[in-house]
């Protein structure tokens, strides 16, 4: 809208509302933290200013004509050190320039929203950005004076409004006629010349407000226009009306990463609280995921209007692999757009929306577990985060519902109700064992007792298995058990044939009969190093392992906490022997005919060490463990 020079009649001063100065004072100087949100402020009025103009022109066709493009219009002086922003929408009359902008707090935008509820006999949809009237204001960030010149559509006469931000402002009558809108001039502070320039203003615009209904130009001084925002607003379609091709293209713009999404969630809720969402699942695990300074990337958006992805969670930091965008125009922004507070309204999106991605991930394992597999290979190590986190107990087991692991059972991933549909019925615990690596822990003597039972177990190989294993006790009425745990009795248990060979168990029992002396023993020579020794109910391949009692730390856990300085001291472990072992069977024999001496110590010392270095324990004294090798070593003929 292009403004010529006009007379200016009589000039009215008038005060801003009461406490003016003080708000003022906020929003100018404690409101926004970021200055480049004036523009975003300032567009989104005047994105309003249009589509309520479109609104008006539905009721009175005369306001509109059908050629005339309703548009923004940025432009610049450096020169003059001036930037104007322009709309040839509704436009305000002097009345509307003493209620809209001579009162904090008191927005047309909103009034104009009730207006529209009352009437009935309304069916035009209009999507309006501004509800709180401050945006406006923050215009004095930046200028040291703001005028705004404007005619309402429909009627004859021109106003111009001024002011410093100092608790005053002026209100005039133009004398001549200019063009329906509103143009906004702002007379830059002298440091904040950089807004003038054309590439700041155009990434301004890019960032905020690609997605606004009309169209954003900037004019140069020599008169040459360039339309600045591009970007359809892709999730405010229908959801089958968006093709493959937008999504990709949509995708690579927000996540910046290779590939196509592997799952979309787009849906629009209308219930008590409205809001749009267009999620994607990468197919492709980013670099930094697991790094620590990695926060969510879904962009928050208010009609359009691109608000923040970094001031508010709306949603769980275990789902920050999710890329996209969340729309509403009901998330309270608490006077700016900038500052979002975890309130009621945005902690119940983030439930909502929470509740349903679980909810389709679940659908899709069930579906489809070779392509759920990949997924999970990408990010259920992240997935599993949000175990660790204080949540309901139906939302916990939601989310462990959708969780797969590692078994010995086959080489397929399982869920835990898959688990539970399998185990026997004499069978109280879910059993589970965590480790560095599948090899490793499928390798693992702790496993043995539990193949030749037939009892499959859980193989937990990533990090945060041992943090949500230590939180989370039970699932569904099971509760979970560590085959690590000293107390673990499968004697109830038949073997894989279904039946106890009732010989051995026979020489099972006489040799435990004679197992005191031995154990006494193990005891004597391990002193400090062991907690106690016991007779294991689940070797039956290897002749030792450790294990912990119940109710104490993990055998990892506690390594974690030590790697991390978390912890400085190490609980002493029990030994667990399996005395149907011939290794373990000669040294009871040997002890039985000739006693203690030194060569059965250093058997007893190996086996030990043996045990903690399966397990990924160090040794306290790896020199000790060394020399005591080579006494036997050095007793074997070659």
């Amino acid at each position: 809208m292009e403004l010529k020079m006009h007379n200016i009649q009589e000039t009215e001063s008038l005060k801003f509302d009461a406490e003016v100065g003080k708000v003022l004072n906020i929003v100018i100087h404690s409101l926004y933290t970021n200055k480049d949100i004036f523009l975003r402020e300032l567009i989104s009025n005047a994105s309003d200013a249009c589509d309520k103009l479109r609104y008006e022109s539905q009721l009175n066709a005369d306001l509109l004509d059908s050629s005339d493009e309703l548009k923004i219009t940025i432009s610049s002086s450096k020169d003059k050190n001036e930037l104007y922003i322009t709309d040839n929408g509704i436009g305000m009359n002097r009345q509307d320039l003493i209620d809209n902008l001579g009162t904090i707090a008191s927005s047309g935008t909103q009034k104009f929203l009730d207006a529209i509820k009352n009437n009935k006999d309304s069916s035009q949809a209009v999507e309006l950005i501004g509800k709180f009237g401050v945006g406006f204001y923050s215009s004095f960030m930046v200028a040291s004076e703001v005028i705004v010149e404007s005619r309402k559509a429909g009627e004859e006469e021109s106003w111009v409004w001024k002011s410093k931000g100092d608790g005053k402002y002026s209100i005039s009558k133009l004398d001549g006629q200019i063009s329906r809108g509103t143009k906004i001039t702002l007379i830059m502070r002298p440091e904040e010349s950089e807004f003038l320039d054309k590439f700041r203003i155009e990434n301004i615009v890019t960032t905020y407000s690609d997605h606004i209904n009309f169209p954003v130009e900037f004019v140069n001084e020599e008169g040459k226009s360039e339309k600045l925002n591009s970007k359809a607003a892709i999730w405010t379609k229908p959801k089958n009306d968006v093709t493959p091709e937008e999504h990709n293209d949509f995708f690579r713009g927000v996540a910046h990463v290779g590939g196509e999404p592997w799952m979309i969630f787009h849906n629009k809720n209308e219930g008590a609280i409205e809001y749009t969402n267009l999620l994607y699942v990468p197919s492709i695990k980013p670099f930094d995921l697991f790094h620590p300074d990695r926060r969510c990337s879904v962009k928050l958006y208010v009609n359009k209007v691109f608000i923040t992805e970094d001031n508010v969670q709306i949603i769980p930091q275990y789902l920050r692999f999710l890329k996209g965008v969340v729309d509403s125009p009901d998330l309270p922004l608490n006077i700016s757009r900038e500052t979002l507070q975890n309130n009621r309204v945005v902690e119940q999106i983030r439930k909502s929306l929470t509740k349903r991605i679980i909810s389709e991930l679940g659908k899709k394992a069930k579906e489809n577990l070779e392509e759920y597999t990949k997924f999970w290979g990408n990010f259920g190590a992240v997935l599993k985060e949000g175990l660790c986190e204080a949540m309901p107990t139906d939302e916990r087991e939601a989310l462990l519902s959708i969780c797969r692991f590692h078994s010995t059972s086959d080489g397929k991933l399982v869920s835990i109700d898959d688990y539970i549909s399998r185990m026997k019925p004499e069978q109280e615990h879910i059993y589970y064992l965590t480790g560095n690596s599948l090899d490793s822990v499928k390798n693992s003597p702790q496993l043995e007792g539990f193949v030749s039972k037939g009892l499959e177990v859980l193989l937990f190989v990533d990090p945060v298995d041992d943090f949500w294993t230590s939180v989370i006790h039970e699932y569904k009425d099971q509760k979970f058990k560590s085959v690590t745990r000293a107390d673990v009795d499968l004697e109830k248990f038949s073997s894989e044939e279904g039946k106890k060979d009732e010989e051995n168990k026979s020489d099972e029992n006489k040799s435990e009969e004679n197992a005191d002396s031995i154990l006494e023993y193990f005891t004597k020579v391990l002193g400090s190093l062991v907690k106690s020794v016991k007779i294991s109910k689940k070797l039956t391949d290897s002749p030792v392992c450790l294990a912990v009692d119940e109710g104490t730390m993990d055998l990892r856990m506690e390594r974690f906490l030590r790697e991390q300085k978390q912890l400085n001291y190490r609980t002493p472990k029990v030994l667990e022997i399996n005395i149907k072992h011939p290794l373990i069977r000669n040294i009871m024999e040997s002890h039985a005919k000739n006693g203690e001496n030194p060569t059965l110590g250093d058997m007893i010392y190996l086996l030990f060490y043996q045990a903690c270095i399966v397990e990924g324990e160090e040794m306290e004294d790896v020199s000790l463990f060394a020399k005591r090798l080579n006494n036997l070593l050095g007793k074997i003929s070659i």
